[in-house]
């Protein structure tokens, strides 16, 4: 029983300590996946002597004294860089790695160079030179701690595609010769943009699953806000970190309602808002705050905080300020413009404005053609005509969404609606969208 509590508590501090490990590693290696073998050496060595041993009062201290003991041997058996070997080993090298007084001097070092190296992981993980999917599963791996098969199950694939994934992600690494560094100058800001799509493609893909039988995997999404909450430390005067955070946060916050017992959907307009959780909405707007301050009110995530933010507010539905989230989407069309946030556009000015003025803008994406294979653009077209009077139309825009849908609990809502426009009155107000209005990325 003890051994088994001693897994338990190495699986914890493996979950949290594994990307500090990582990063402090590679600042010695230079090489990523070097570096996460390394620390899975340090792994090894605590399952085999912590059982035995005990847990040590600083696991983390421990682990990366081990593992960098672990990179220091091998410098020295590739007989490369002995300069930094000599200046490491008179810090590191003792003949007890038990003793106390290492861990806390190992500890102190930790502390001092962490942030710098975790930042450094961040930007490698995310790096432009990947595909998005790699990039997406080197930072759940690296990052946040998950294991092949949970990143697989996460994402509905199989495992041994995850795993190609990640040796592909650090194999183009390798061959890129992409350095372990912090990016400076007019590269930063396209780098940290490439880490903020990850982080929000993977909170998105646990608020709104693209396939499977679960309309939403909250436990992704938490890893995603934990990634988004550890990357406004290491750069808080980074004002679109805070706004990602504040978007995230703000649209966790209604997890617990977004779905009934069985697991079914509940739309925006219906959700019991007593069961949104007031603290992550309050984080939510302090982050937001915090952007704004920092200048950076008109950055895409902050902007779709802002909309987040006006459904946060608004006690009821009936007082949500419509003509503001359109107008907050007008002006994100034009910072960031796409089709998707043309159409969360369209519903919002639809619902402020009247069905007749969303429609006509949804005709012209209908028209333009690049959403042609997207479920919610006849979705939204089939609610606007349903609000219409237009019946055996809605019903054929909405029976088309569910043809187009990956998501089996999404399409069952989509047939539903599809029967209800024979039988059921107009509702008095639409949510042709998950979470109406709430930007939903292009995946």
């Amino acid at each position: 029983m003890v051994a088994v509590d001693t897994h338990r508590t190495i699986d914890a501090v493996w979950r949290i300590e594994s990307p500090r490990l990582i990063a402090g590693v590679a600042r010695l290696v230079r090489d990523v996946g070097l570096a996460e073998e390394l620390a899975q050496d340090a792994l090894v060595a605590a399952l085999e002597q912590w059982p035995r041993s005990g847990v040590p009062d600083n696991p983390g201290a421990w682990l990366m004294a081990t593992a960098k003991h672990r990179a220091i041997d091998l410098i020295r058996r590739r007989e490369r860089l002995a300069h930094k070997t000599e200046e490491i080993g008179r810090d590191l090298e003792t003949d007890q790695l038990g003793a106390e007084s290492e861990y806390d001097a190992v500890l102190t070092s930790i502390d001092e160079d962490i942030s710098d190296d975790l930042l450094r992981l961040v930007f490698t993980a995310c790096h432009p030179v990947l595909s998005t999917e790699a990039r997406v599963a080197l930072t759940l791996r690296l990052l946040g701690g998950l294991t092949t098969d949970e990143i697989a199950r996460a994402f509905l694939v199989s495992e041994s595609t995850v795993a190609q994934r990640i040796v592909r992600a650090k194999r183009t690494l390798a061959k890129a010769n992409v350095p372990f560094e912090t990016p400076r100058g007019a590269d930063r800001a396209a780098r940290l943009a490439s880490v903020l799509e990850v982080i929000y493609l993977i909170f998105n893909e646990g608020y709104s699953a693209t396939t499977g039988t679960d309309w939403l995997r909250p436990a992704i999404s938490e890893d995603a806000l934990r990634l988004g909450r550890v990357l406004a430390g290491l750069v808080p005067t980074e004002p679109e970190v805070h706004g990602l955070v504040a978007l995230m946060e703000i649209q966790a916050s209604r997890f617990a309602a977004r779905v009934g017992p069985d697991g079914e959907p509940i739309l925006l307009l219906d959700q019991n808002r007593a069961r949104w959780d007031r603290l992550l909405i309050d984080r939510g707007l302090a982050a937001l705050e915090q952007a704004e301050k920092l200048g950076g009110a008109h950055g895409p995530y902050a902007l779709q905080a802002a909309i987040a933010a006006c459904h946060a507010r608004a006690v009821t539905a009936r007082d949500t300020d419509w003509a503001r989230i359109a107008g907050l989407y007008a002006v994100l069309g034009t910072v960031s413009p796409s089709p998707v946030v043309d159409l969360n556009h369209a519903v919002a000015v639809s619902v402020a404005f009247g069905p007749q003025a969303g429609l006509d803008l949804v005709e012209d994406l209908v028209e333009e053609g690049s959403l042609a294979a997207y479920h919610l653009l006849p979705s939204v077209r089939g609610d606007l005509l349903a609000k219409l009077g237009r019946r055996s139309e809605a019903r054929a825009e909405f029976e088309r969404a569910a043809e187009l849908t990956r998501n089996t609990r999404e399409r069952d809502l989509l047939l539903d609606r599809a029967r209800a426009c024979a039988t059921e009155p107009v509702p008095e107000a639409i949510d042709p969208v998950p979470d109406a209005t709430e930007p939903v990325p292009e995946k």
